[in-house]
């Protein structure tokens, strides 16, 4: 598996892994389109601005997305998602593990971060697995109904 900079036929791929809004809510937050298309699902992604990585296997097969940027001194991991194929495989760990070390390194920093819905249960276990604990935001939260969460 490498972790690569997503291109656009990732970014189309992983347009189908979302059957319905709900499913692009409890991944992407309140902020992007629904319905989407190409152009209105990339905009959203502000790849300007959040770095995309997509990890794939050696047949290039996209087995995961996620973005990372700094907020409040961390690296935030942000959109963090399994091609459905693939779940339940630790693909979400390796996906965590090499975009908290490439983040990391990148923006100088020593913590990771991110959100995730209060009811998507099966992620914060996720999370915790890997060393994410809950933590109190230190300002009004973004989304609601969700919990933020820190690995040092």
């Amino acid at each position: 598996m490498q972790l690569i900079k997503s291109g656009k036929s990732h970014i189309e791929n992983l347009m189908k892994w979302f059957s319905c809004e709900q499913e692009l809510r409890d991944w992407s937050g309140t902020n992007f389109t629904y319905p989407f298309d190409s152009d209105s699902f990339t905009a959203d992604l502000n790849l300007d601005s959040v770095k995309a990585f997509s990890l794939v296997d050696d047949n290039s097969t996209l087995l995961a997305f996620g973005q990372y940027y700094l907020r409040l001194n961390r690296c935030h991991l942000a959109r963090l998602v399994v091609n459905p194929s693939f779940r339940g495989k630790g693909i979400a760990s390796e996906l965590i593990s090499r975009l908290s070390e490439l983040g990391t390194a990148e923006l100088k920093v020593n913590t990771c971060s991110l959100f995730v819905l209060k009811h998507n249960q099966f992620a914060i276990k996720a999370y915790e697995k890997f060393g994410f604990a809950q933590c109190t935001y230190p300002e009004k939260l973004p989304i609601d109904d969700c919990i933020y969460m820190i690995k040092n």
